[in-house]
C-alpha cells in the first residue's frame, strides 16, 4: 500500500462510518501535499523526522505517511476498517442482486469525489450501473447544476462511459420539487436525463394540504422516476426508532402512495443512516399500494456507497421483492421503464 493509497483509503473508511468531515478533509489535503512533492522529497523528510514542518500535516496524517512509506499497512487503516465495517445481514442475497444505485452525488454538487471516482468505486464494489443525481440549481448550498452546467456533465458522462465500458453511468438528477409543485430544472433538460429523483428540500414544515398537493404535483409529472427521502426527516442513530433530529414533513400519505402507483414513480429507499427513509409504517402503506422501490444510498463520498447494505436489510425485513426493486434490474430494463411513465 503506498502512501497516496493509503491516505485515500482512511478517507472512504471515514466516510463509510459517517465521521466528521473536517477529518476527512485534513486526510485529503495530506494527500494532494503528498502528491505534489517533488521527488526525493518525502523520502528525506521521513529520514530527517521533518514531515509536520509541511503546512497541512499533522501528527495523524504524518503517522499514515510514515507507517505506509515504511511498507505496513497504517494502524489507522487497520482500526478503521474493522470499527467502520457495515455488515450484511438478512438482506445479503438482495444486496447481491443488486445491480446499481440510483442516487448518487459528485464533485459537480455537493459530493466529495469525481464522477469517475465514484462510478470505478462503485463497479469495485460489484455494480454494474451508477446513475449520477446532482442536485438541481435552486438548492445554491449544494452547487446545483443549471442547464448549462449539467450539459457539460452530460458530456463527461458520455466520454467516461467509453472508458470504463461495459460498466454505465447513467445520467440523472435529484431535481428539487419547488413549493408550486414544479421541478427545478428545465423541461427539455429533464427529458434528455435517464433517471429523474425528484425531492423536498425546502419549505419543509409546509401545512399538510399544501405539502400533499406539492408533492403530487411532482410525482405526477412524467420527468420524474423516484420520489427521494420522502418524508424529508434526520434521525439520530442506526435504528429506526431512534430520536428525529428533524421531524418528517406532515402529507397525505395515502394520497401520496396513490400517486406513485398511478404515475409508476418509484417510492426511494434511502438508506443513509442519519435519514432511514421512509419509516416502516409508511414503506408498508406504500407496499400496500403497490408502489416500485428504489433502494438508493444518496451517497455523497465514495464510502457512503455501501450504504445499500441497510436498505437492504430493511427492505427484507417488509418483504419486498427483488423484481419490485427498480434496481434490480439491467440498465437497459431501467432505461425503458424511466421511459414508459404515463402523462397524468
Amino acid at each position: 500500500m503506498d502512501v497516496i493509497e493509503a491516505l485515500e483509503r482512511v478517507v472512504y473508511l471515514q466516510d463509510r462510518a459517517l465521521l466528521p468531515t473536517q477529518k476527512t478533509a485534513a486526510f485529503l489535503k495530506a494527500r494532494d501535499i503528498v502528491a505534489e512533492l517533488p521527488d526525493g522529497e518525502l523520502d528525506a523528510r521521513l529520514a530527517a523526522g521533518t514531515l509536520t514542518e509541511l503546512p497541512g500535516i499533522g501528527p495523524s496524517t504524518a503517522k499514515v505517511i510514515t507507517q505506509a512509506a515504511a511498507g505496513g499497512v497504517p494502524d489507522r487503516i487497520t482500526e478503521l476498517e474493522e470499527s467502520t465495517r457495515i455488515p450484511l445481514g438478512e438482506g445479503a442475497a438482495l444486496r447481491a442482486a443488486l445491480k446499481g444505485d440510483c442516487h448518487t452525488h459528485s464533485t459537480w454538487s455537493d459530493g466529495g469525489a469525481s464522477i469517475a471516482t465514484m462510478a470505478r468505486t462503485a463497479r469495485d464494489l460489484g455494480h454494474e450501473w451508477l446513475v449520477m443525481t446532482d442536485h438541481s440549481p435552486r438548492l445554491t448550498i449544494a452547487h446545483g447544476l443549471d442547464r448549462n452546467r449539467l450539459a457539460a456533465q452530460l458530456d463527461e458522462i458520455a466520454a467516461l462511459n467509453e472508458e470504463l465500458a461495459p460498466f454505465r453511468v447513467l445520467t440523472g438528477m435529484e431535481v428539487d420539487i419547488l413549493v408550486d409543485g414544479g421541478l427545478d430544472q428545465d423541461e427539455d433538460m429533464l427529458a434528455r436525463l435517464d433517471v429523474v429523483v425528484a425531492s423536498v428540500h425546502s419549505k419543509m414544515k409546509m401545512p399538510e394540504r399544501e405539502m400533499t398537493e406539492r408533492m403530487v404535483m411532482a410525482i405526477a409529472s412524467p420527468h420524474v422516476d423516484i420520489l427521494g427521502h420522502c418524508t424529508g426527516r434526520k434521525v439520530k442513530g442506526f435504528l429506526p426508532d431512534q430520536t428525529e433530529v428533524r421531524p418528517q414533513s406532515a402529507f397525505d400519505a395515502e394520497l401520496i402512495f396513490a400517486a406513485c402507483a398511478r404515475f409508476d414513480t418509484a417510492v426511494e429507499i434511502n438508506c443513509r443512516p442519519e435519514r432511514q427513509d421512509p419509516p416502516p409504517d409508511l414503506l408498508d402503506l406504500a407496499l400496500e399500494w403497490g408502489c416500485k422501490i428504489s433502494i438508493d444510498t444518496d451517497a455523497h463520498a465514495p464510502g457512503h456507497l455501501e450504504f445499500l447494505a441497510y436498505g437492504c436489510d430493511k427492505a427484507v425485513a417488509h418483504g419486498i421483492e427483488p423484481e419490485r426493486i427498480v434496481n434490480t434490474w439491467s440498465a437497459d430494463d431501467l432505461l425503458a421503464w424511466t421511459a414508459s411513465h404515463p402523462t397524468a
